[in-house]
């Protein structure tokens, strides 16, 4: 199901307390799934100090395989996670959604190379404000146009973003 834009994308100034939502659901995660959850990484803009982002964390999760949700979403489902996309073809991407907090928990297979795309971004912004402000720039500039589909403001990121990870 696509999430359909209802007015203009809300981005926040940076929220310290949003590290701490991240570890608590990460602990969650972890006490539901043990070790079926091989990796769990605080990704996307609200795991960059100083970033503007939209108030939702975003959670990468690793599993044996994503594929297998009898394995994991049930227990997910408990802790009020609920299955929202399923991307077959695109590293077998599983796409759940939590409230209170916000969150989008992104599920893939073990040793998935899309994690480690998100960490590497993650970590680049960190590290280097200059790449950090120039992702910031792009966000504003796309977050004021009028979308439809979130996804589709999400796509519009990815030039800024693969050009950032070449560097």
């Amino acid at each position: 199901m696509k999430e359909r834009v209802s007015g203009p994308i809300e981005l926040c100034d940076h929220d310290p307390e949003w590290a701490a939502q991240f570890r608590e659901q990460a602990v969650r995660i972890r006490d539901a799934l043990g070790a079926r959850a091989s990796r769990i990484e605080h990704v996307g803009s609200t795991a960059v100090p100083d970033l503007i982002a939209k108030p939702v964390i975003d959670i990468a999760l690793e599993v044996p395989d994503s594929s297998d949700e009898g394995a994991y979403v049930p227990e997910l489902a408990t802790l009020g996670y609920v299955l929202r996309i399923r991307e077959p073809d695109w590293f077998e991407h599983r796409f759940l959604h939590g409230h209170r907090p916000r969150v989008n928990l992104h599920v893939f297979s073990a040793d998935c190379p899309e994690t480690e795309r998100m960490v590497r971004f993650r970590d680049r912004l960190r590290t280097h404000p200059a790449d950090r402000d120039r992702y910031a720039q792009a966000k504003r500039e796309l977050a004021a146009r009028d979308w439809e589909y979130m996804q589709q403001y999400a796509d519009a990121k990815t030039s800024v973003i693969d050009d950032i990870l070449t560097r």
